[in-house]
C-alpha cells in the first residue's frame, strides 16, 4: 500500500496512491482520520483498515471517488521528530578517504545518527533556500523509515516490527554552513535544519518484500536490494542500492529506542547512500583530476531522486530574493 498526505483548498488529507490515483481513506472509511499523523497514532487497527480499502478499490468491491485537483505533500508533514543514520560505509569511506583521514573503525562498532528539523520537513514540489545555503547546496539521497508503533528499549531482532513503512528522503546540505560550525565539533545543525525532503508517498512493508535480500554479515533486520539513483537536470549524478546499508533499520532503530521511546510519525532517515551526494562527488573526482569540475546545486535546479519500489521524488531548487546572511555576519 502506498500512503500520500495531500492538499485540497489548504486542507490536509490522508489518501491511498493506486495507479496513478489518489483516494481519500476517511470518505472511503469513517473510521479512518483524515491526517496521517492521527492514522499513524492509531497503529496496526488503522493500518488493517486502510489495508482493505486499498485491496477493494484495486478488486473493483469499493467504487471510490478518485481526487482531482491537489497538491501531494510530504506523506507525513508533522513528523513526531527526524533523525537522520550513517548507514553506508562506502559512503563514509570515500568521504575520509577524499578528506585524506584513515576510515574511523568505530563505524562497525555501533550505527549513529542525529536529530535534524522535524519542522522543516517538506515534500515533492519547490525547496525555498536562503542565499548562504547557496554556498555549496547539496541533495543527499537516502531512504527514510516512519515508526508505526511507540517503543522503548527494542531490540533488533524486532524493530523491524515497529516500522510503518518507507519513502525516499533528500537530506538537503548547505555545505559551507556545515563544515563551519563542525570545525567545533558540533552539528550539524544549520547546514541541514532549513530543508529536509520526504516522499513521494509512504509504502509499506509488505509491498517491498520480494526485493529482501539478507542482511549484512554480522547484521541483523530487513534489507532490500533497491536501486536508488539521483538526477539533476535530467542527468544522473548517483546511482546505488539501498542492499548496501551496512546497518539495518533494525539496528539504528535499536540505538534510536535505547533508554527513550520511539513514536508513531517519528522518521529515521538512513544517511547517504555511496556516490549519493555532490561532496562525496566532487570529493573523489578532485582526488583524481585537479581540474574536475566541482558542481553544486543552482538556483531552478531540479532534482529528481528514484527508488524501486518508492516511487521518484521531485523538487525544484529555488532561492529567495533576501539579502540576510548570516555568513556575513560572523565575528573576525
Amino acid at each position: 500500500m502506498k500512503l500520500v498526505s495531500y492538499k485540497t483548498e489548504e486542507t490536509e488529507h490522508l489518501g491511498v496512491f493506486i495507479d496513478g490515483h489518489i483516494y481519500n481513506l476517511h470518505s472511503c472509511d469513517k473510521q479512518l482520520p483524515d491526517r496521517m499523523a492521527d492514522f499513524l497514532a492509531g497503529g496496526t487497527d488503522l493500518m488493517d483498515r486502510a489495508k482493505l480499502v486499498d485491496h477493494n478499490i484495486r478488486s473493483g468491491a469499493l467504487q471510490a471517488k478518485e481526487e482531482v485537483f491537489y497538491e501531494l505533500i510530504a506523506p507525513v508533514p508533522h513528523p513526531t521528530s527526524c533523525r537522520d543514520g550513517y548507514a553506508f560505509r562506502q559512503h563514509v569511506e570515500a568521504a575520509r578517504r577524499n578528506r585524506k583521514v584513515d576510515m574511523i573503525p568505530e563505524f562497525d562498532e555501533y550505527p549513529i545518527f542525529y536529530f535534524t528539523n522535524h519542522n522543516a520537513v517538506q515534500g515533492p514540489g519547490e525547496i525555498s533556500c536562503m542565499p548562504d545555503h547557496f554556498d555549496k547546496l547539496d541533495f543527499e539521497l537516502e531512504v527514510a523509515v516512519v515508526i508505526g508503533t511507540k517503543g522503548r528499549n527494542i531490540r533488533a531482532e524486532e524493530a523491524d516490527s515497529y516500522i510503518a513503512g518507507y519513502m525516499i528522503m533528500n537530506d538537503m546540505s548547505a555545505r559551507t554552513l556545515q563544515m563551519e560550525e563542525m570545525k567545533l565539533n558540533l552539528g550539524p545543525a544549520k547546514g541541514k535544519d532549513f530543508s529536509t525532503v520526504i516522499g513521494p508517498w509512504l509504502v509499506t512493508p509488505d509491498e517491498l518484500e520480494a526485493y529482501r535480500v539478507p542482511a549484512k554479515a554480522g547484521h541483523v533486520g530487513a534489507a532490500y536490494d533497491l536501486k536508488m539513483t539521483c538526477r539533476v537536470n535530467g542527468k544522473e549524478v548517483s546511482s546505488g542500492s539501498m542492499a548496501d546499508m551496512d546497518w539495518t533499520f533494525a539496528e539504528i532503530i535499536e540505538r534510536c529506542a535505547y533508554g527513550a521511546d520511539i513514536l508513531p510519525g517519528d522518521v529515521i532517515g538512513s544517511g547517504t547512500v555511496g556516490t549519493g551526494c555532490f561532496l562525496e562527488l566532487n570529493g573523489t573526482g578532485l582526488l583524481h583530476d585537479p581540474a574536475y569540475p566541482v558542481q553544486w546545486l543552482q538556483d531552478g535546479d531540479t532534482v529528481e531522486m528514484e527508488i524501486t519500489g518508492l516511487g521518484v521524488l521531485h523538487n525544484i531548487i529555488k532561492k529567495e530574493d533576501a539579502d540576510f546572511s548570516i555568513l556575513a555576519r560572523k565575528k573576525s
